[in-house]
C-alpha cells in the first residue's frame, strides 16, 4: 500500500456535485442551503508536486469523497449541527484531502498537508480523510494528539496556524451530557481530522482555545453572542446540539448515519470485488 498523499479537492462556491443515486437526502427538505448543496459551481484542486491529473479520476478517492459528503450534507447540514461548514463551503474556504496511509506511525504526509494548507489563505477548513487507517476511535484520537504535538513543535508558542479535531465512525449517543454527545455527532464514514485555521476561530469571540467541535457561524447568531457569555462558546454550541438531538431524536440520526456506513461497507466490498486478482 502506497503511503503517498492523494490530491486535495477545494470546493468552490456552491460546488457539490451529486455523484450517485445512493444519496438519501429527503426530497421535501425545504432549507434553502440544502438546495444550494446540489448546485453546480466552480471547482479547483490543489495537486501535490504540480501534478495536473483529471479531477476525481480515481474511483476510490471519488467514493471516499462521496461518502464524506453524504455525512456533511445528510447529518451536519440537514440537522443544522454546523452551519459554519456550509457557509465556508459555499465561500470556497473548505478543502478535502484523502490520505492513503495505512499506518498510525506515519506523520509526514499529514504534516506536509498542514503546511500546504497554510499557504492557501483563502482556505479556513481542511478535512483530512484516512480511509485506510483501521483504528478504533480512541486509537485515532491518540494519533491526532501525536500529530498535534508534532505540528505544535514547528511553531513558536501561540503561532500554530490550525486547531484539530478527530472525527470517527464509531460512537454511541450519550444524551446525559453535551460534551459526551460530541463523538456521536462526529461519526464520519472514515477517520477524519477537521483542521480549522485559528484566525477563523478567533473571529468567533476568541474561540481559538475552545476546540473545533462544530463551531457554527450562523448558529452563533441564535446563541446571542452579542450578549455577555456566561459559558464558553464550545459549551454553548455543544448544548445547542444536544437540544437538537433531543428534539429530533437520536434514532433519526442513527438511521441516517447507519445508512451512510452501510453504503461505505457496500462500496468497499464492490471495489474489492472489482480489483484485479
Amino acid at each position: 500500500m502506497s503511503h503517498a498523499v492523494h490530491r486535495a479537492f477545494v470546493w468552490g462556491r456552491a460546488w457539490w456535485v451529486r455523484t450517485t443515486k445512493n444519496s438519501h437526502v429527503d426530497a421535501d427538505l425545504s432549507d434553502v442551503a440544502l438546495a444550494h448543496t446540489w448546485a453546480l459551481g466552480t471547482r479547483s484542486a490543489w495537486y501535490d508536486g504540480g501534478v495536473n491529473d483529471p479531477f476525481l479520476d480515481n474511483e476510490f478517492e471519488r467514493e471516499v469523497l462521496r461518502l464524506n459528503r453524504r455525512y456533511l450534507s445528510e447529518v451536519v447540514e440537514r440537522f443544522s449541527l454546523c452551519p459554519w461548514a456550509l457557509r465556508a463551503r459555499l465561500d470556497g474556504a473548505v478543502a478535502e484531502r484523502v490520505l492513503s496511509q495505512d499506518s498510525a506511525e506515519i506523520f509526514a504526509p499529514s504534516l506536509e498537508t498542514l503546511q500546504a494548507l497554510d499557504t492557501r489563505s483563502e482556505l479556513d477548513i481542511g478535512l483530512f480523510i484516512y480511509p485506510n487507517l483501521e483504528l478504533g476511535r480512541l486509537e485515532f484520537e491518540h494519533f491526532v494528539r501525536r500529530l498535534r504535538v508534532l505540528d505544535d513543535a514547528r511553531y513558536p508558542v501561540g503561532e500554530v496556524p490550525f486547531a484539530m479535531a478527530a472525527f470517527h465512525p464509531d460512537a454511541v449517543p450519550d444524551l446525559d451530557d453535551a460534551e459526551r454527545l460530541i463523538p456521536f455527532l462526529r461519526r464520519t464514514p472514515f477517520p477524519t481530522i477537521q483542521v480549522v485555521r485559528r484566525t477563523a476561530l478567533e473571529r468567533v469571540r476568541g474561540a481559538a482555545d475552545e476546540g473545533t467541535a462544530f463551531l457554527d457561524l450562523t448558529l452563533v447568531a441564535s446563541l446571542d453572542l452579542h450578549e455577555p457569555a456566561t459559558t464558553p462558546l464550545r459549551e454553548r454550541i455543544a448544548t445547542a446540539n444536544l437540544g437538537t438531538v433531543k428534539r429530533v431524536g437520536a434514532p433519526a440520526l442513527e438511521t441516517v448515519i447507519g445508512d451512510i456506513l452501510r453504503d461505505r461497507d457496500e462500496t468497499r466490498a464492490r471495489l474489492a470485488h472489482a480489483k484485479p486478482a
